[in-house]
């Protein structure tokens, strides 16, 4: 969910100047040069998923719709433009008027894709298409990359609870995206208010070991808590002897205590122990969460551990050790002319080292077997086969320049947990692996 879905007053400043200085100098001289005009299409894919991924969650679709909405150049952005002579005058009075006016097609938020998925197709003059490169690859990369590691995160962690904590580990920018990323790999709250109050995610949080040094005792701690918070709060038991902590929170809850936080040691150890001692004290409804440096190695070894939620942080705004997707952003096909009746040509880089790609504009579908699980992601240029025409997965985005497909991240959400269900069972695997499904041109 947006924030004008919420009603909320955030303002989206002007993502022009979101860009790298050769999109524009790229403009100047296709306008010079009279090919600006020419109908193009552009798409963004990934030639390989990070090494040891089964399969790639896409995120960020709806922030790109923001980011192409409010695309402009407002004066300020001219006014930088020309005192830096960045581009000429002719260019400047182009992009005064600048309004992306052609259409977006793209798997939709929350589904997964694999090497060669045209995951977002943009069509349109060349001159408007350009321009969009950069913020679209900048979001795409970013929230895609942290959406995975929160796909695997939430694969390990078997229906147990995850927050994500990750605001005081990366910019303070980056942290909302990256709440909102995680939400749609899974995850089921923030830590992060600005992510709650932009985009509606549930937020969660009580108390740091900052708290309980401040008071003179660590039951003096949990009484301000309490009183403050309720019962149903959660405390902190690892700041001193975590066994004492436990004692002493459920003394002064009662066996209403909502919950205590493990922040340290050997987790899965001090897990059973706790639980044991909460189920003698008779609070067996006392929850546990951990934190600590977890990411989804550490989750899948907690799995015997009685644990009911995770609380992540690093890892998971770092991308679990990959922070982009490595997704590119390429001239696909385009006409001979700037006549709008011209035919599309396919056009392709050849280069060696592996940055080859294949021209003409693409459809993708998933082939699946008879039991309805995934076997192949197909490719294609010309006509979709009729076998796997009600398996097309790009839908239309943005039509003339209008966003037609705006959604609560709600149904991105549930998309990517369905989309994530229908694969084969060792996408989830943590092991390292190839793709779980093999890229298929037709």
């Amino acid at each position: 969910m947006n924030a004008a879905d919420l009603g909320l007053p955030v303002d989206v400043p002007s993502t022009a100047l979101f860009t790298d200085q050769y999109e524009l100098t790229m403009l100047q001289a296709a306008l010079r040069a009279g090919t600006a005009d020419r109908r193009s299409v552009f798409e963004v894919f990934t030639r390989r998923l990070p090494e040891g991924r089964r399969y790639g969650a896409l995120a960020g679709v709806g922030r790109v719709l923001d980011a192409v909405e409010n695309f402009r150049f407002d004066p300020a952005v001219l006014g930088f433009l020309r005192d830096r002579d960045i581009v000429d005058a002719p260019t400047l009075d182009w992009l005064a008027g600048y309004r992306f006016s052609g259409d977006i097609w793209g798997y939709p938020e929350g589904e997964v894709y694999f090497p060669g998925s045209p995951v977002l197709r943009v069509e349109g003059s060349f001159a408007e298409c350009v321009l969009l490169e950069t913020v679209i690859l900048s979001i795409l990369n970013h929230d895609s990359a942290i959406a995975a590691a929160a796909s695997r995160m939430s694969a390990a962690a078997g229906g147990r609870g995850l927050i994500e904590m990750g605001a005081r580990r990366t910019h303070e920018l980056a942290a909302v995206a990256a709440s909102r990323a995680a939400y749609v790999g899974g995850f089921d709250s923030t830590s992060d208010l600005a992510a709650g109050f932009r985009y509606g995610i549930p937020t969660v949080g009580t108390s740091a070991h900052a708290f309980t040094l401040l008071h003179d005792t660590e039951r003096d701690a949990f009484r301000a808590q309490i009183d403050s918070l309720g019962r149903g709060t959660t405390l902190l038991v690892d700041t001193y002897d975590v066994a004492e902590a436990v004692r002493a929170a459920v003394e002064i809850a009662g066996p209403e205590l909502g919950a205590v936080r493990i922040d340290s040691g050997d987790l899965l150890l001090v897990a059973h122990r706790v639980r044991a001692q909460l189920d003698e004290l008779g609070a067996r409804d006392t929850k546990i969460v951990v934190t600590s440096d977890l990411d989804e190695y550490a989750i899948a070894s907690l799995a015997a551990a009685p644990v009911d939620a995770y609380g992540v942080g690093t890892q998971l705004v770092t991308g679990s050790g990959h922070p982009t997707c490595s997704m590119v952003y390429k001239l696909v096909a385009r006409a001979a002319s700037a006549d709008p009746k011209a035919p599309l040509v396919p056009v392709a880089k050849k280069s060696l080292g592996g940055k080859a790609s294949v021209g003409g504009r693409k459809w993708a579908a998933r082939r699946r077997d008879a039991r309805g699980v995934a076997e192949a992601e197909v490719v294609g240029t010309g006509p979709v086969p009729d076998a796997l025409a009600a398996d097309q997965l790009l839908v239309e985005l943005v039509k003339g320049g209008e966003v037609v497909a705006r959604e609560p991240l709600e149904a991105a959400r549930a998309r990517h947990i369905a989309a994530r269900a229908a694969l084969p069972v060792s996408a989830t695997q943590l092991s390292r692996g190839e793709p779980v499904l093999p890229t298929e041109y037709v």
